[in-house]
């Protein structure tokens, strides 16, 4: 999913601009650049060395079709902010004897406008928590995850853990669904909306057709072990970035390793990555048996797939799902045996 970041700036009179910067404009000859969208005119605007080369936006409504998929689905300021910056204190109340002219003091950068109602909320205290990621949080993940000696420990240390700023945004912590004894486990990418509201991974559309899937090879929930490799959903369902994923691995590896799981599927692109270290994309990694190997060394075959909701918007791609699941049972019923 594409990364969309944008700045509503002031009315001009040839309208309003949004300047972004965005993977989705990216026209072959051109790099990742900022760009300008004029909505008066219905264009997009990129920058190139010479200037700027403008693209046709055909109408307004496929603009906003194309920002709710880019995740862009939340207005919050006019102005960027940043989170990562520290509150500065409240300013102090005005003297008595001020002077006749006054000079209004400009507002602090980090100040957001507070209501007038003596019963004002107070500001969300998640903003003050947020800390930039660092290898400290990494190692502090590590040595959560490895004290952990049960899931259910596993869990609960994940919940107190405040290393991933995913958590500040997120409504709950989802964690697994399914059997944990099972002899299957499969991994999916970040929770979605449904999920996050839930606290229970693949229970939206993406899991209707999951639960499809499985019983078309003969297996349901009970059957199966179901978790992701980040447990909190990024803010409008964008793609985890490779820190928040290292950031999380040592809960979600912690997490197959207590599971102990004779086989994994790994459901999209990012979990099959995640899991076996792999570059390639999902549609050269599906159908051919990968190997996770866990901290303690050992090694567990791993099936990379499509995830299902890819296989929503593109029902042409279901019959290589269908061959993977199959090849999956056929593995899972050899493991068995043994």
């Amino acid at each position: 999913m594409p990364v969309l970041i944008f700045q509503l700036a002031t009315s001009r009179p040839s309208g309003h601009f949004i300047w972004c910067r965005s993977r989705a404009f990216h026209p072959p000859d051109l790099a990742i650049t900022p760009a300008i969208c004029d909505l008066k005119h219905r264009s997009i605007q990129i920058r190139v060395k010479a200037g700027f080369k403008e693209y046709p936006l055909p109408n307004l409504r496929e603009l906003l079709h194309f920002y709710a998929e880019a995740g862009v689905d939340t207005p919050l300021e006019d102005v960027p902010v940043d989170r990562f910056a520290a509150v500065e204190p409240a300013r102090a109340p005005a003297q008595t004897s001020a002077p006749a002219v006054a000079t209004r003091a400009p507002a602090p950068q980090a100040e957001r406008p507070q209501d007038a109602s003596p019963n004002a909320a107070p500001a969300s205290p998640a903003l003050n928590k947020t800390s930039v990621p660092d290898d400290t949080k990494i190692a502090m993940a590590r040595q959560l995850a490895s004290s952990a000696s049960t899931l259910e420990e596993l869990r609960t240390q994940l919940a107190a853990f405040d290393g991933c700023n995913l958590k500040f945004t997120a409504k709950n912590l989802v964690f697994a669904d399914g059997n944990p004894n099972a002899p299957i486990m499969f991994v999916g990418e970040a929770p979605g909306r449904e999920e996050d509201l839930e606290g229970v991974p693949f229970i939206g559309r993406s899991g209707q057709l999951l639960d499809r899937m499985l019983a078309a090879i003969g297996l349901d929930r009970t059957g199966v072990y179901i978790a992701n490799t980040i447990p909190w959903r990024p803010p409008g369902n964008r793609t985890p970035t490779p820190l928040e994923t290292e950031i999380c691995r040592p809960f979600f590896e912690r997490q197959i390793e207590l599971a102990n799981p004779k086989l994994l599927v790994a459901l999209g692109g990012p979990s099959a990555k995640a899991l076996t270290h792999a570059t390639e994309g999902i549609l050269r990694l599906r159908g051919n048996w990968k190997v996770h190997r866990t901290v303690s060394g050992i090694e567990i075959p791993v099936m990379p797939t499509l995830h299902p909701a890819y296989l929503l918007r593109n029902s042409a791609q279901k019959r290589f799902a269908w061959r993977d699941f199959i090849a999956v049972k056929m593995q899972l019923r050899t493991l068995t045996q043994l």
